[in-house]
């Protein structure tokens, strides 16, 4: 599986960008895969934010996205979406899109890097003024 993350920048508090997770066909026409977005900030460990399943499209979020982040996917471009609204400077990190097995462990454990096998590079975001 291959994912390449882009749409990061430079954009001010309350400001709003859209991520985008381009994915090998493979993924998301199979049924039992999840793309995650994680981010990292610097001197912090990466942490989870959404994540959302290739075949029914259901979505999950962490307390930090919840109310603010919008997880989507686009199964005939192959990609996955994080539209950010209400961005705030602690969302200033580099923010990743990965793939893994739609498994139990993966539902029970989506906001964690562990279940997931494949990354892509990374899409920097900075919030400030």
């Amino acid at each position: 599986v291959q994912l390449q993350a882009s749409g990061g920048g430079l954009v001010q508090p309350g400001g709003s960008l859209r991520l985008s997770c381009a994915a090998s066909g493979y993924v998301l026409d199979h049924y039992d895969y999840a793309i995650g977005w994680f981010r990292q900030a610097p001197g912090k460990e990466r942490e989870g934010v959404s994540c959302i399943s290739s075949s029914d499209g259901s979505t999950y979020y962490t307390d930090s996205a919840k109310g603010r982040f919008t997880i989507s996917r686009d199964n005939a471009k192959n990609t996955v979406y994080l539209q950010m609204n209400s961005l705030k400077y602690e969302d200033t990190a580099i923010y990743y899109c990965a793939a893994g097995l739609l498994t139990s462990d993966l539902l029970n454990n989506y906001y964690s890097p562990a279940p997931y096998d494949d990354w892509g590079q990374g899409t920097l975001v900075t919030v400030s003024s």
